[in-house]
């Protein structure tokens, strides 16, 4: 009998991922990961006083604890604190410091879930290693998910196909709406539980408040990048994104502000107003980091720039230095950061992260 460990969140989709490889007559047992502990970080800091307990992980350990009980399979628990705050944590930090964007989700499957965590299942002699992700592998190759409302492909895009040998994603030919029912079925405390939602170590928490701990913040001008027209004040670079019309609600403007550029030096906010405003928009970016699953390296594919989005049609330009020039037609709120994606069809061929945007071959003014 082949033995699967099963990454165990405490959620509802671990807990059916479980359920479906017991059914299919695997050796299944449980591991339960944790990332975050804010005494630790605090001693780091070397600030004792900081109060930001993050995600209810104990609470999520005792529900993964329970549907392993209800399944009867072992549960082991293992902490990964220091690998996640110097390969994850840290990357997100320095990306804000920058300007820029960062999608952490992206590197902790990279270097946590599908490395030190692989490396942690191998030492309790799993065969393979198994996720409650929506996605499917197919030859060693990594497709889209049936739900498609669902599919994180994306966040897997840094994920080498290395090391997605002997993984199995059982939800892949899942819709989450029979997930949960499956759930209901073996009466999981975790069938009706809410998902999860935006960064683990955030969790639900104001993300300003969590944020002072590790950055300072300084206000500033905010200023219509059109006119030159002092709007405002911002309460700090690191809480604006490319696109955000959050937090901007000032009076005296006839159309909705969105943030369009940050000058670092000055600390200044940049907005236009108008959802189709032309400072939105761009025609290419530049693209490093780049991880590939498979041979394949297209001129023509689709590409996404966020999770939630759209398929784009892109062409691209192969650099000398390894990056990729992506062009495409009146791409919105692309920004630097954040993960851009490839798909030919179903197959997910991997991503790089967007280091430039650029509008008819000029570097445009997100970041000054």
């Amino acid at each position: 009998m082949k033995k699967v460990i099963v990454g165990m969140s405490g959620g509802v989709d671990s807990s059916v991922a479980a359920i479906l490889l017991k059914e299919q007559g695997y050796q299944v047992e449980g591991l339960f990961m944790r990332n975050w502990d804010s005494s630790i970080n605090n001693d780091i800091l070397g600030n004792p006083n900081l109060n930001h307990a993050i995600c209810p992980q104990e609470e999520d350990y005792n529900d993964a604890k329970k549907v392993c009980e209800k399944l009867e399979i072992p549960l082991h628990r293992i902490d990964f604190i220091q690998e996640y705050w110097e390969n994850v944590f840290t990357y997100f930090l320095d990306e804000l410091k920058k300007g820029r964007t960062p999608n952490p989700d992206i590197f902790c499957n990279k270097y946590i879930k599908f490395d030190a965590f692989l490396k942690e299942a191998q030492k309790l002699g799993a065969d393979y290693v198994a996720t409650g992700h929506y996605a499917k592998l197919e030859n060693g190759l990594l497709l889209r998910a049936k739900d498609t409302n669902k599919d994180q492909t994306y966040f897997l895009s840094q994920v080498a196909k290395e090391q997605l040998e002997n993984i199995l994603f059982p939800l892949g030919e899942m819709e989450k709406s029979k997930v949960r029912k499956l759930a209901e079925k073996y009466d999981l405390v975790t069938a009706t539980k809410k998902d999860s939602t935006g960064i683990c170590f955030i969790g639900e928490r104001n993300f300003k408040n969590f944020l002072k701990n590790y950055l300072p913040s300084q206000k500033g001008k905010i200023v219509n990048i059109e006119t030159n027209e002092e709007l405002g004040e911002h309460i700090g670079l690191m809480y604006y994104t490319i696109g955000q019309r959050r937090g901007l609600e000032i009076g005296g403007t006839k159309k909705r502000l969105f943030a369009v550029g940050k000058d670092l030096k000055k600390n200044i906010l940049y907005v236009a107003e108008g959802d189709d405003n032309p400072y939105l928009y761009s025609s290419s970016c530049l693209v490093s980091n780049l991880n590939w699953n498979g041979e394949e390296r297209p001129t023509e594919c689709m590409a996404k720039f966020r999770y939630r989005d759209e398929d784009h049609p892109v062409t691209i330009t192969y650099q000398e230095d390894g990056t990729l020039e992506v062009h495409y037609q009146d791409g919105k709120a692309i920004t630097p950061g954040q993960a851009c994606v490839f798909y030919l069809g179903e197959r997910c061929l991997g991503g790089g992260i967007i280091d430039e945007v650029r509008k008819d071959g000029k570097k445009l003014w997100y970041l000054l």
